[in-house]
């Protein structure tokens, strides 16, 4: 048994029904402009590269660089 249970017939099963649906023949990422500006934005929904967010792990490694001087 391979990886999750799946056997080496069932593997071959899957991508022998991948090579017949071709999910990537469709995925062809957003076509609009406000779609490639919505999608030039999905890296910063989690706020880590803030302003806040910098300053304050500029802040976390000056304190473990104190810390680690000791």
């Amino acid at each position: 048994m391979n990886h999750h249970g799946w056997t080496p017939e069932r593997r071959h099963r899957q991508s022998e029904a991948i090579r017949r649906w071709q999910p990537w023949a469709n995925a062809t990422g957003p076509a609009t402009p406000a779609g490639k500006a919505a999608a030039a934005q999905n890296a910063r929904k989690h706020g880590l590269r803030s302003r806040q967010a910098r300053e304050e792990l500029k802040m976390v490694r000056g304190v473990l660089k104190t810390i680690a001087s000791f």
